[in-house]
């Protein structure tokens, strides 16, 4: 076999991407991160002051890894999930204790989670980390690939991992085709304050524009992911703090009070990118390079967690040759099912409950209400939202991820 600089290259130092690498950091492998930003630079999209809520799935991941002693502080639990319809009868909820759970998940801002990880990539004996550098070509061997960066290095390895986002370099390069769907709907976030204290209710309000999802946060305030639809966001982005809290009040209600502050917004358009062919000869894609989301069930990091301890399990099972194709092939088996079943969720929810057709309103209050009296399909909801339906992730070897 050729002797290549690396075992595996990750293009991406998101939180997918650091998460990988941190994942293998008490493997023998020889691993390269290469970034386009300083790491924890502001200007890097991954890590803004937006909220990300962690499935308790995601919780007892990084728990695994040895990083949720540290994150644990900077996070906020999610002990009861609201979820309604404006304007229609019908809701359920969901709880952590009749879950036998501490939390269904947990609500850390990108910017305190980034911090984290990079303190530990910077730790980390077995990594090498290229930044602030692009990837501007790719090559495919026998038994390796081999990139080239925008400052003239060249790499080797026997893997690359693309985890570099929804625009994603690598991607691109290979001329990967991807199943797209532009939902016409812009995610404004923010951070805001409420009248009442949230008491680590999250809440997801369904509206005939998008869906209004609110996130406990640290000092009484609530992580804001307000979808509308796409035009209508240019307005609400530049109105004065009084225009938008009343705007947002009138979409969401008064079941946290009135809302008394909200921090810096921002917002993003919302689309559906899956790639065709996830995996390439030496190359695989994961997080949002393979599958970028809907924030309406807030899966989407979540989902890129799963394909992390799956990638880094099954590699290491494959030592010396981390890129062999059985490996990969062993990966896309283990994760096909799970990203297909929540795309195709987060699709349905998406078109079921973004849509004024009254007869659809009136048969999801019905499906709300009936969901809150069956006990069993609340137990499946519950497990969903929590990332625990599907394979779980092992240890591979004995090894600590």
């Amino acid at each position: 076999m050729k002797q290549t600089d690396y075992d595996l290259i990750i293009v991406g130092g998101g939180m997918v991407g650091a998460t990988l690498a941190i994942a293998l950091k008490n493997t023998d492998l020889r691993i390269a991160l290469v970034e386009a930003f300083e790491l924890n630079n502001q200007q890097q999209a991954s890590y803004d002051d937006r909220g990300i809520a962690l499935a308790y799935g995601s919780q007892r991941i990084f728990e695994t890894m040895g990083l949720w002693s540290e994150l644990q502080p900077m996070c906020t639990a999610i002990s009861h999930i609201h979820i309604s319809d404006r304007g229609h009868f019908g809701v359920t909820r969901l709880h952590a204790a009749k879950e036998n759970v501490p939390a269904l998940g947990q609500v850390i801002t990108a910017k305190l989670l980034g911090s984290v990880l990079y303190k530990q990539l910077e730790q980390q004996n077995n990594l090498d980390i290229h930044c602030p550098t692009r990837v501007v070509s790719m090559e495919q061997h026998s038994d390796s690939a081999d990139i080239t960066l925008d400052n003239g290095k060249a790499l080797s390895a026997k893997l690359i991992v693309a985890a570099d986002g929804a625009k994603s370099t690598i991607r691109n390069l290979l001329k990967l085709g991807e199943h797209t769907v532009d939902y016409q709907q812009t995610a404004i976030t923010a951070n805001v304050s409420t009248e009442r204290t949230h008491q680590s209710w999250a809440y997801e309000r369904f509206t005939d524009t998008g869906p209004v999802a609110l996130l406990p946060l640290s000092d009484n305030r609530c992580s804001l992911v307000w979808t509308v639809k796409t035009g209508d966001d240019a307005a609400l982005l530049d109105s004065d703090e009084a225009t938008f809290l009343k705007q947002l009040q009138d979409r969401f209600g008064y079941r946290l009070g009135h809302f008394t502050k909200v921090g810096q917004r921002n917002s993003y358009p919302l689309h559906l990118h899956q790639a065709d062919q996830p995996i390439q000869h030496r190359v695989v894609l994961i997080g949002n390079a393979a599958h970028s989301l809907h924030p309406i069930a807030g899966q989407g990091f979540n989902l890129g967690l799963r394909d992390v301890v799956a990638l880094a399990d099954v590699i290491t099972n494959y030592q010396p040759d981390c890129g062999d194709a059985r490996a990969l092939t062993d990966y896309k088996e283990w994760r096909l099912n799970d990203q297909d079943d929540v795309i195709d969720a987060t699709g349905l929810l998406v078109n079921l409950f973004s849509n004024a057709n009254p007869v659809l309103a009136h048969s999801r209050g019905a499906g709300l209400s009936l969901m809150e009296s069956l006990p069993p399909v609340k137990r499946w909801l519950a497990r969903q939202s929590m990332g625990l339906s599907g394979k779980q992730p092992r240890l591979a070897r004995g090894i600590k991820l």
